[in-house]
């Protein structure tokens, strides 16, 4: 009974070190007798026991660094602190076995190698204002540099970066005083743009007011003329009736005479201060009272 319980036992320790089951995404590095033999796939592997062995299980899943927080000096001799992530993936197994002690180790002291080298040609500002840039220049930098380990450098970002207490500081009141000014400037610009509304909104009112008051005037000015015109030709055409009636009734010189002291009556009464009277019509004016009393006479005359 002991010897087959012996056998059993052998041969399940040989079957556990023949067949390997590889999971997803890795891969096994199997040496024979100390040298690389091959790379295992995904799935089952069966290998000879006391003969080969696996040196190292390898993740081909794209994986992250996370980088210790770094004192970086700028150019203008600012000490900030540095928080990188970089993501990478094993494209050559065995490469990433057998070139490097560590490839974590390997990455991590590049990157921060290459991160006090680029951070230190630039001022303090260019690198608030540059991180696109500094992490494509890392990218690249490293992605070079692992290229022989196996490695691919997918994307480097940089999580944080940290000024001291005192630039912080400094930091926050040159802030805070260009929020100021340019609140400062729109408040004044503002105002400027309303007190321009307001004076062009003045001096359209003074135009359309002077319009209104020069149309007024025009108008006023073509009713007047006209009512000037109608009376006028009112006058004109009761002269004309006034002689058609005269010559139809052939007049004599004192009936004639007596029509244009008329006439002269009306033309006293216009606005005119001082009106002109030819020196022919003085002696109309002189016998103007025999006139009206020989007219006198005659209406008595008619009523008897």
């Amino acid at each position: 009974m002991i010897p087959v319980i012996i056998l059993l036992v052998i041969v399940l320790v040989i079957a556990f070190k023949t067949i390997k089951i590889v999971r997803q995404s890795e891969v096994y590095i199997i040496e024979r007798l100390g040298k690389f033999h091959k790379i295992a796939d995904a799935g089952l592997t069966i290998i000879i026991p006391f003969f080969d062995h696996v040196r190292s299980v390898v993740s081909l899943k794209q994986q992250t660094m996370d980088i210790p927080p770094q004192g970086v000096i700028t150019q203008d001799n600012v000490t900030i602190t540095i928080d990188t992530v970089v993501f990478y993936q094993i494209t050559d197994p065995a490469k990433a076995v057998y070139e490097i002690q560590s490839l974590k180790k390997g990455i991590e002291y590049l990157a921060i190698t290459t991160i006090r080298d680029i951070v230190g040609k630039m001022d303090l500002d260019a690198t608030f204002s540059s991180r696109d840039a500094i992490n494509d220049k890392l990218r690249i930098i490293l992605d070079e540099a692992t290229d022989k380990w196996g490695c691919k450098i997918d994307r480097v970002e940089i999580k944080d970066i940290t000024p001291p207490p005192d630039i912080r500081d400094a930091m926050e009141k040159q802030m805070n005083a260009e929020r100021n000014k340019r609140a400062l400037i729109l408040q004044a610009e503002g105002e400027r743009q309303s007190a321009i509304t307001i004076a062009e909104g003045q001096k359209e009112a003074a135009i359309l007011e002077a319009e209104a008051d020069r149309e007024s005037k025009i108008r006023r000015a073509a009713g007047e003329a006209d009512a000037i015109k109608k009376v006028a030709e009112a006058k004109a055409k009761e002269i004309q009736m006034v002689y058609e009636a005269i010559k139809s009734a052939s007049p004599d010189d004192k009936l004639v005479q007596l029509k244009s002291l008329e006439a002269l009556e009306e033309v006293a009464k216009g606005e005119a201060n001082k009106i002109f009277i030819p020196f022919e019509a003085t002696a109309s004016l002189a016998s103007l009272g025999a006139i009206r009393d020989v007219m006198t006479d005659d209406e008595k005359k008619k009523k008897a």
